[in-house]
């Protein structure tokens, strides 16, 4: 089996830069020891949206009688079935990328792949099979998996990751959610939405601890208006199981406290899957436990490539799809920009939305920029009081001197739609004043951009 690319890994980075290899004309081979779409597609991006799709469903139907329809009876969840639609969504993604596969001619290979030498890929069946694939390059695109604390060590069933988070049995009565990233906040909503009392514990002094701190804020605010428990700047000390019940002791500024609950998740972060595929033996270099690359994914061996999540950088499916493509076209000889990691969205799928790229305030006050920041609520919007979605605001960061859009921070209903705009207009080196003179169609979610814009300059109308 002789391949121009090998790609070992079929997530959001894998499948992508295979399919774009074979659009540039190269023989590829994909090697995939789970389900193809990987992680994002199965166990992450994709079926978590479908449970946070039915959470909000089940929220709006319960505020049913604010937008004037009265309902029979009382909305319930059925967790049963949010989690069967979750993965029946997973799996018909999954189909489409094993369709794309066979459209571009893309063989998959089903085994666990090692790295014999930088043209040689040894795959283990599942049977213990093993069959030896040649290949002028290859891509390691292997991702990530929950990461695990001593102190909190995951059983699968009482200490879980993500992955028992989507497909839990019954739905708990109670949940002790540790981390408040995306993944955590995320899983936190939805089981707090539908039911289950949730208590968010988070080390550091604010959830979703990369964004603005007003963000920060609002999202903890709307957390606790949903009736969530949030602690931050805590820690989680040790679990004690006892019978059906997890004891939680926490440190928190009071001091140790106890909480109990049915279920903990554990979502303090990842860890790249690097073992086990030969890089000691090919002497490929590290970097703090992840592979190290150049600006286009080469590692030190020649032939042998890396993108996505055992790269350092952003841990995000776009991202390693974005590497992807960028690896496989300058293989392929072309010419492509190296990607420009300061304008990378991040967004986390809460209700309220979380939305942002570039600088926070404080990174830019920090980096020694004069700003000039400009903050528009949707209280103040038309379409956000019409849909009943007033919790939130867009901010805009520019530099004072050229104009320069320095960052954008958004939490609200939409916002993960509307911060491509900022990321195109970042791009484009837009300014402050081109994109006020932009006309926004109204009522929309996106025109608060642009009074965000205006604000900054101090020529809001609606404020």
């Amino acid at each position: 089996m002789n391949y121009d690319l090998v790609v070992i890994g079929s997530g959001p980075g894998g499948y992508v830069a295979a399919i774009r290899a074979s659009q540039l004309g190269m023989k590829v081979g994909v090697v995939e020891k789970a389900e193809i779409g990987g992680i994002c597609l199965n166990w992450g991006c994709i079926p978590t949206k479908s449970l946070l799709k039915s959470a909000q469903v089940f929220e709006t139907m319960k505020h049913a009688a604010d937008y004037g329809i009265s309902l029979s009876g009382e909305a319930s969840p059925d967790f049963a079935k949010m989690v069967s639609r979750s993965r029946g969504v997973a799996e018909g993604m999954s189909k489409g990328v094993q369709f794309l596969f066979k459209k571009n001619k893309i063989d998959l290979i089903q085994g666990t792949g090692f790295l014999s030498d930088n043209t040689t890929v040894e795959v283990t069946a599942a049977d213990g099979q093993k069959t030896k694939i040649q290949a002028n390059h290859i891509i390691l695109a292997t991702g990530v998996r929950s990461r695990e604390l001593p102190n909190l060590k995951q059983d699968g069933k009482k200490i879980i990751g993500y992955r028992e988070a989507m497909t839990l049995p019954v739905q708990p009565k109670s949940m002790v959610v540790v981390g408040s990233g995306a993944i955590g906040s995320e899983f936190a909503y939805f089981y707090q939405s539908i039911g289950t009392q949730v208590t968010l514990v988070e080390f550091l002094p604010a959830v979703v601890p990369l964004e603005d701190e007003e963000v920060s804020k609002q999202l903890e605010r709307s957390f606790k208006k949903l009736g969530m428990k949030v602690l931050t700047s805590s820690t989680v000390e040790k679990v004690e199981l006892s019978g059906d019940v997890c004891k939680v002791h926490v440190k928190t500024s009071k001091g140790e406290e106890i909480f109990e609950a049915e279920i903990v998740l554990s979502a303090v972060g990842i860890a790249p899957n690097v073992e086990n595929l030969g890089l000691e033996k090919l002497g490929i270099a590290m970097e703090k436990g992840k592979v190290k690359v150049d600006e286009y994914y080469r590692t030190n061996v020649p032939g042998v490539y890396a993108i996505g999540d055992i790269i350092p950088g952003p841990a995000l499916a776009h991202v390693a799809s974005a590497e992807g493509i960028t690896c496989v076209e300058k293989i392929a000889g072309h010419s492509p920009q190296p990607i420009n990691y300061s304008n990378i969205p991040g967004c986390t799928y809460t209700s309220p939305e979380v939305a942002s790229v570039g600088l926070t305030e404080k990174a830019a006050l920090e980096a020694g920029y004069k700003i000039k920041v400009g903050k528009f609520p949707y209280t103040a919007s038309g379409k956000a009081s019409a849909a009943g979605a007033k919790d939130g605001f867009i901010k805009l960061i520019f530099d004072e001197k050229y104009g320069e859009l320095l960052g954008a921070h958004m939490i609200g209903y939409n916002v993960t739609e509307m911060i491509a705009e900022i990321v195109v207009a970042r791009n484009l080196e837009t300014t402050g004043h081109e994109i006020i003179k932009s006309i926004h169609p109204h009522p929309t979610m996106s025109e608060a951009i642009m009074e965000a814009a205006a604000a900054a300059y101090g020529e809001v109308i609606h404020l």
